[in-house]
């Protein structure tokens, strides 16, 4: 087990440095997604290849399905990211990428009747007002306002990323992921294609980091992940998965020079302790029943 901590802790560390590897490519959002999910996709391809792993696609229409859903909306979640890492700053837009998993937490009770606790109601209600408390005076005063909105509608595309998955059950770890990286990348394609060019404008230096951000922080920091996170307790899957935006806070400061104010900060707070405050009291409440 240590092994597999060690190797999905890594994940997240890796997905932390998205931003950082991004805002090292001039291209737009669309173009930059496109490229990683190509990378992204082919890497975890060669691997299912190559360990003569089987997709039973034709037994689990529905699944396939579900999973192909997903993966656009990964897809769609990705651009709005990637914008809002360019418009907002990536610790921030990285701290509201992940209240995605919050969403689907208000929205249990309607998709899959679960009980919304108070618990749960306290928790969503933190991750509100930190919302209010990172965005600050922007809606009033028109400043990062929109990179917020950006954002946060990319939490809403995970979220129902995160639904889609959940409703798919005979589909799991890398081939479930392989499955979604060619959804994005097809959805991803038609849009660039629609709405922009074909054409990638930039040095050798850039390209190196295209390589990085989808040989690396996409195709193996998806196989680390999903090779380790069924071996590890779901409690402990769920609460260090904010190492991810806490880790993206970190690296934007150091690398980027990216600051917070006060308010930023204390919202920051109120997001990731709203978040495991619903994660751990929440299961705390499952061992009870």
């Amino acid at each position: 087990m240590k092994t597999a901590y060690i190797k999905y802790i890594a994940s997240l560390l890796i997905f932390g440095l998205n931003g950082i590897v991004a805002s090292n490519i001039s291209l737009s959002s669309s173009k930059i997604v496109l490229l990683r999910t190509t990378l992204g996709a082919a890497f975890l391809v060669v691997l299912l290849f190559a360990a003569k792993r089987k997709l039973h696609l034709a037994e689990n229409k529905r699944d396939v399905l579900l999973v192909l859903g997903s993966g656009v909306c990964m897809g769609i979640s990705w651009i709005l990211l990637f914008e809002g890492y360019k418009t907002v700053g990536v610790g921030i837009a990285s701290l509201l990428y992940c209240c995605g998993p919050v969403i689907v937490m208000a929205l249990s009770p309607l998709l899959f009747k679960e009980r919304f606790t108070a618990v749960k109601l306290i928790g969503f209600a933190a991750v509100l007002c930190g919302i209010a408390l990172i965005n600050g005076g922007a809606f009033s005063e028109g400043g990062n306002a929109r990179g917020v909105i950006i954002s946060f509608c990319s939490a809403v595309m995970y979220a129902a990323m995160l639904i889609l998955n959940k409703k798919s059950r005979s589909l799991e770890g890398i081939q479930k992921t392989a499955l979604q990286l060619c959804a994005a990348l097809a959805a991803v394609a038609i849009y660039v294609a629609v709405s922009e060019s074909y054409s990638f404008p930039i040095g050798g230096n850039e390209w190196l980091w295209v390589l990085v951000l989808g040989l690396v922080n996409t195709g193996f920091a998806c196989w680390l992940y999903f090779s380790s996170v069924g071996d590890l307790p779901i409690q402990s899957v769920s609460v260090c998965g904010y190492i991810e935006p806490l880790s993206a806070l970190l690296f934007s400061a150091i690398l980027l020079g990216e600051r917070m104010s006060a308010a930023q900060i204390f919202g920051a707070a109120l997001v990731i302790g709203g978040a495991l405050f619903a994660e751990l009291m929440g299961h705390k409440a499952l061992r009870k029943e």
